[in-house]
């Protein structure tokens, strides 16, 4: 009988040949291909996109001085930046059942490093609003976040691999207040002279390293733990599968829209935080843009543990 083609033949986790070769274990301290690998892949490459996600949250009391927005103005750009991801999670799914977890990370981030980048070149709410639409293009990493541990731990760890993941990678909504604000921001006013021109450049720094975050995930993980997909459909160990099929069965399934209204009530309060408190902090106690960002990073690092 002819050995079945993957590629790697050996695994340092224990595997469950009945479920895909996915690990029965999970071992935090161990970086080996591809089980371990991956779930590091996606617990940082999430991390690092919500990190240039919220960059320019405790930002925002500075860009509204410079341009003059309202509080309306500001919340619309809230509002906008979330709603990009929303759109992008409807088609990242279906794209994960059809390429991988690997790639469509490496292309949300590369591709939401750019915006990122940009930030500085606003000069309107308009601008504001619309950069940040192209930002949240990184929120979507969420998908594959969960998607590729799913495809490398079995049904007995998967919650918990899950878990793991999910919450240092949303840790970055945290720590991304704590660095930009606090960190970032006084740095960059220091060696510029102008608090303008530190928020115009500083997200230069967080884009840098979400656009090396893809291409590192690309070229050092797997999307599956018997090889890529693509090799995995040539070698005939994995069917071709239709993005819109795999879309058609969600939104037709209950279960779906019942976990979608209890995401939106919970994960909508977290978004709401990550994004007001610096500027709640800062309008109703008059912290300066610095301490205003520490204090609201306290509530992003309760990811860590919780």
């Amino acid at each position: 009988m002819q050995a079945e083609i993957k590629k790697y033949q050996t695994y340092e986790l224990d595997v469950d040949p009945d479920q895909d070769d996915k690990a029965t274990e999970i071992k935090l301290c161990n970086f080996s291909r591809p089980h371990m690998r991956a779930f590091h892949c996606s617990w940082w490459g999430f991390f690092i996109a919500f990190f240039i996600w919220f960059a320019p949250a405790p930002l925002l009391s500075e860009i509204r001085t410079t341009l003059g927005l309202s509080k309306q103005q500001i919340w619309t750009s809230n509002i906008v930046g979330v709603g990009g991801t929303i759109f992008m999670r409807f088609l990242l799914g279906p794209a994960c059942d059809k390429y991988g977890a690997r790639i469509l990370f490496a292309v949300v981030l590369c591709v939401a490093s750019i915006p990122t980048a940009m930030l500085g070149l606003v000069n309107s709410s308009t601008g504001l609003a619309v950069i940040r639409l192209f930002i949240g293009i990184a929120g979507g990493s969420f998908v594959m976040c969960q998607f590729w541990t799913s495809r490398m731990f079995t049904k007995d760890i998967v919650g918990t691999a899950n878990a793991l993941v999910g919450g240092w990678g949303n840790l970055g909504g945290g720590v991304t207040q704590l660095v930009m604000g606090t960190a970032l921001f006084p740095l960059f006013k220091e060696i510029t002279g102008s608090a303008e021109t530190a928020w115009r450049t500083v997200c230069i720094v967080p884009a840098i390293v979400a656009f090396g975050t893809g291409i590192t995930l690309y070229y050092i993980s797997d999307d599956a733990p018997k090889g890529n997909y693509s090799d995995m459909k040539k070698n005939g160990t994995m069917p071709e599968i239709s993005a819109a099929a795999s879309f058609r069965d969600g939104a037709f399934n209950f279960n779906t829209w019942v976990l979608f209204i209890q995401y939106a009530c919970c994960f909508g309060v977290e978004l709401t935080m990550n994004n007001a408190a610096a500027l709640y902090f800062k309008d109703e106690f008059g912290q300066s843009t610095e301490s205003a960002a520490a204090i609201a990073s306290i509530f992003g690092w309760m990811n860590l543990v919780a």
